[in-house]
């Protein structure tokens, strides 16, 4: 299902409504920039033919693979005679279409080389005037040179995963799209008809013209594998009742704000966020948890002292239940699982015990001080510090998600994000852990996270942030008073440059 590209293959029913809409007005070209098997050709051939009009084809990728691939779909060549082996997005059509249709490749920002990332980020910044976050994927810059690529009054159907609206890239690219371009509809998904059931991304169809902006958008919530009744709408043949799909007439700046891979909010704006009340940092990024992250046997085994170790926790699974305690951590101890982080950062080499002074040259043998990451570190075996967070959130899954109380002091690798709150006393952490520990808050989560198959959500620090606090709970809490006077967080006891510093790294 996964090309190397970065390709998912489109299911040809969604292939049919996403031609029925860019074809609407029977333009004379159709551009596929993202060729792979050819399903948006075949498609395009159909409906033509059916309603009897002439269309030619036109295609881009960049993998020549995909002629024979799209010759054995049952394309020709006269079909792709117009096929170019080319970089659309870095080597763009000098000509514009009247009709864009694409799956892009789903590259994520790590998969991409230094130069290709650094290329993509001036084009973006010259297309639309404003930065766009090192963390977006090949599928951002791919709406932007496809948008970019629309011949005026040109329809553009687009499917792509829904972290297109969820990162931390999403208001700067959506609000230049919204100001520049008329967003007829988001086709959204339920689990039942997942394009890609079998992948663990979320899929939606965005549907949009090359014309003045709109303050409104058809919001849609497709609940059967059908084409019929999408079509219908997509033409404006809407009908008195639907039955595989649910219809919402969305407010734009309500859809941007609220996020278009989300349902309409209903809700009066929450007044309190987890921000007014803690600080969230990510977990601990080793670099090589394999040398660094360790089991208290091996540590003594090694001649390593308790004293240049510290307690960790490496996987979401090892974390069992919402509390954390010391005897969780002699359980994982009891399995094998590594508990302990070689931390000798308060030392130069010269003061270490030989013994660890022989692991860290074991080490450099073994490479590790070589590795992208670490080679960044002076000196290479020093490791990023976290004071153990009271909280700690498991912020990737589908129905696992959660908060849970650090009993055991442990600081978390990446699997965990760390939760500061802003006040020490246990009367205040009491009453936070009553709010976030709730099916409410838990819920809200949705509302700020990214949304992956089967369910799953994704929350960044910035936006758990963001998590709103049923005001309800707040107020029953006594946390209101809380908010209005906030203190330095136990994070700030640490250099703010550092986490500056994080989250520069992570982007580039």
């Amino acid at each position: 299902m996964l090309r190397a590209k970065g390709q998912f293959w489109t299911p040809d029913w969604v292939a049919e409504f996403m031609i029925a809409y860019v074809l609407c007005d029977r333009p004379k070209r159709l551009l596929d920039p993202a060729l792979g098997a050819g399903v948006f050709f075949r498609a395009a051939k159909q409906h033509a033919e059916s309603r009897g009009f002439e269309l030619s084809l036109f295609g881009r990728d960049v993998d020549s693979g995909v002629i024979e691939q799209a010759r054995r779909s049952g394309l020709s060549i006269d079909d792709l005679q117009h096929l170019e082996i080319r970089d659309f997005v870095l080597d763009p059509p000098s000509e514009k279409f009247p009709a864009i249709v694409v799956n892009p490749p789903y590259l994520r920002h790590h998969r991409l080389s230094l130069p290709q990332k650094m290329a993509l980020r001036v084009f973006a910044r010259t297309a639309i005037g404003r930065r766009i976050d090192g963390r977006a994927g090949l599928h951002v810059y791919f709406l932007i040179r496809a948008l970019q690529t629309l011949s005026p009054g040109g329809r553009l159907g687009y499917l792509v995963s829904a972290d297109i609206c969820e990162g931390v890239f999403a208001q700067t690219l959506w609000q230049w799209i919204a100001s520049k371009y008329k967003l007829d509809a988001v086709i959204d998904f339920s689990s039942e008809a997942a394009p890609f059931p079998d992948v663990d991304t979320n899929a939606l169809v965005f549907c949009i013209q090359n014309a003045p902006p709109s303050k409104y958008l058809n919001w849609i919530k497709c609940h059967q594998r059908s084409s019929e009744e999408l079509t219908s709408l997509l033409l404006g043949k809407a009908r008195k009742k639907n039955h595989t799909i649910e219809v919402h007439r969305r407010d734009l700046a309500e859809a941007i704000s609220t996020g278009l891979s989300r349902p309409p909010s209903q809700a009066e704006v929450d007044r309190y966020t987890l921000g007014d009340f803690a600080s969230v940092r990510r977990g601990i990024v080793t670099g090589a948890n394999d040398f660094f992250f360790m089991t208290l046997a091996k540590a003594k085994q090694l001649g390593i002292p308790e004293a240049l170790l510290t307690k960790a926790v490496g996987r979401t699974r090892d974390v069992v239940g919402e509390d954390f305690s010391p005897e969780d951590v002699e359980r994982l101890e009891a399995l094998g699982r590594p508990t302990r982080l070689l931390n000798v950062n308060n030392l130069s080499f010269d003061q270490l015990p030989a013994s660890v002074q022989a692991y860290l040259k074991e080490g450099e043998k073994r490479g590790f001080d070589q590795k992208t990451l670490i080679q960044t570190r002076k000196p290479w075996y020093r490791t990023e510090v976290r004071i153990p967070p009271p909280i700690l959130f498991a912020y990737l899954g589908r129905r696992n998600a959660r908060f849970i109380r650090n009993c055991a002091g442990v600081v978390p690798l990446t699997c965990l994000l760390c939760v500061y709150p802003n006040h020490d006393d246990t009367n205040f952490l009491d009453r936070l852990w009553g709010v976030l520990s709730h099916p409410q808050t838990v819920n809200n989560l949705r509302k700020v996270g990214k949304s992956y198959g089967g369910g799953a959500i994704k929350v960044e620090p910035r936006a758990l942030e963001r998590l709103p606090l049923p005001d309800d709970l707040v107020q029953r809490e006594g946390l209101a008073k809380y908010a209005q006077a906030k203190q330095a967080s136990l994070v700030d006891l640490f250099d703010r440059s550092s986490q500056v510093a994080d989250e520069e790294a992570k982007a580039l």
